[in-house]
């Protein structure tokens, strides 16, 4: 038995994690923030299939089409590296790099919009990056400035922003309130001090608390702090102390990613040496006694990585039924069209998918040429939609009814999806879900390994024989 298990099973209606299950389903897999995943992407699909798809949804011509948008911004630029990431970022001190960025993504802004029109309303936006505070106050409000002038934010939208507390202050926090961010991201990681030296991202506990402080006090809606167990000179032990002082932060959200390391394709990981990273069974010790700790502190589990307290949208919209997910993760919006934008942005428009350049090079290239920079992408097939429907419903519902997807599919659930459903059988003999002739809903059990009960519907998994390029369920 783990080191925590004691902890969840005194949890009222609080499944046991053993140490057995949490290595079974201890895979890579895929996240799931979008089906069929970024990595079948292809290069046919363009700036013109983008295109496309954008008049269809100008003209009416896909479901849905006419919603509020989601809208993402992608800001590269970081002033230092931190060694675990595998975000897609430009390591610079030159901060007069992004004059140029800034006029990059209101061109092609301004490419989108003429295609779908001004004043689209937005529901949704989101800044990450890389470091959205790596931009000054002014470019901040000159960018969000842009942004009214073309398209309509909506009073009652969630408006985000990621944060990395080294680069803001009180002041800071009050200009982003000031512009009309409701939402604010910190990225922690770990409060140890060796595991910031290991990973090169030094931030003293004292700055964050004094941050998170500053934030209450000017009135924003939801703050979320980013952890990632699994970092090199973590241990079982240092771990719950940054899992305490996370709680004793008292942030409305909480994101526990587990850290993949893949340094043949995110080069600064390699800095990192193996041998200092925690074994199998200390990352699996760290993820149980975070799970503990956080619904202890009265968290609530929201699905495979992100807790929120009780009176958060995001654990209401769990309770009702309403969760959504998309590129950023969980949302309380509804599933509507995303236009991302910005260097390897991925946005999703009716049935598709379009990937940015991935350089900044190819990123500029492509606007100066006159067209979007799109570099890869995807039309959904019937297939893909049918799945990608099951998946999604998984991953934020947590259930799936048959009558449902045959009813919008216009399928024979049980003789399409045959093999899968036979295959759930295993998943209901060990406790993760209930099944029946109707459907099956996970058990509290099966909402901790939503990614791997999800992937029986993925048919690219199923004969991919590589997998390592996805991070570990656990």
């Amino acid at each position: 038995m783990v080191e925590g298990q004691s902890a969840l099973s005194r949890q009222e209606g609080m499944p046991v994690l053993s140490e057995d299950l949490l290595r079974r389903m201890d895979v890579p897999g895929p996240r799931y923030t979008s089906y069929p995943t970024a990595d079948r992407f292809v290069e046919a699909f363009g700036p013109d299939q983008y295109v496309q798809a954008l008049t269809q949804r100008a003209t009416g011509g896909v479901a849905g089409a006419g919603g509020p948008l989601s809208l993402y911004l992608h800001i590269p630029f970081c002033e230092s590296v931190c060694y675990y990431c595998a975000c897609n970022k430009i390591v610079t001190r030159d901060h007069g790099r992004a004059e140029a960025y800034l006029a990059a993504l209101t061109h092609e802004l301004d490419l989108v919009t003429n295609v779908i029109g001004r004043e689209q309303p937005v529901s949704q936006l989101h800044f990450g990056g890389g470091t959205p505070t790596f931009l000054s106050d002014a470019e901040l409000s000159g960018l969000m400035a842009t942004l009214r002038s073309r398209v309509q934010l909506l009073p009652k939208g969630e408006y985000s922003i990621e944060i990395d507390p080294r680069t803001v202050t009180h002041d800071r926090l009050a200009h982003l309130a000031e512009l009309g961010f409701n939402r604010l991201s910190f990225g922690v990681q770990d409060f140890d001090a060796d595991v910031q030296k290991a990973v090169h991202r030094i931030q003293p506990a004292e700055q964050v608390h004094a941050l998170m402080a500053s934030a209450r006090s000017l009135g924003f809606d939801s703050i979320n702090v980013d952890l990632i167990y699994g970092l090199p000179k973590q241990t079982p032990e240092s771990f719950q102390r940054t899992v305490s002082e996370v709680a004793r932060l008292r942030p409305d959200r909480i994101a526990l990613y587990g850290y993949a390391h893949l340094p043949a394709r995110f080069k600064p990981q390699r800095r990192i040496p193996i041998e200092i990273l925690p074994t199998g069974g200390d990352r699996i010790g760290m993820l149980s006694q975070a799970i503990a700790g956080f619904i202890a502190h009265g968290y609530q589990y929201i699905g495979m990585d992100h807790f929120a307290l009780p009176e958060d949208p995001l654990a209401q919209a769990k309770r009702q039924g309403r969760l959504h997910r998309n590129f950023q993760g969980y949302s309380t919006q509804p599933d509507c069209d995303l236009v991302a934008l910005g260097v390897s942005a991925i946005s999703r428009v009716g049935p598709t998918y379009s990937q940015n350049a991935k350089t900044l090079d190819d990123y500029y290239d492509a606007l100066r040429r006159g067209g979007l920079p799109v570099v890869r992408g995807l039309a959904l097939s019937r297939d893909d939609l049918v799945r990608r429907a099951v998946i999604m419903s998984i991953m934020c519902h947590g259930r799936l009814s048959y009558e449902s997807v045959a009813l919008a599919h216009l399928i024979d659930v049980r003789s399409y999806f045959a093999a899968e459903i036979e295959s759930l059988q295993e998943h209901a003999d060990a406790g993760l879900l209930k099944l029946d002739q109707d459907g099956f809903e996970l058990t509290s059990l099966g909402w901790y390994f939503v990614r791997y009960i999800a992937m029986v519907f993925d048919k690219y998994v199923r004969v991919d024989r590589a997998r390592e390029r996805f991070s570990r369920v656990i």
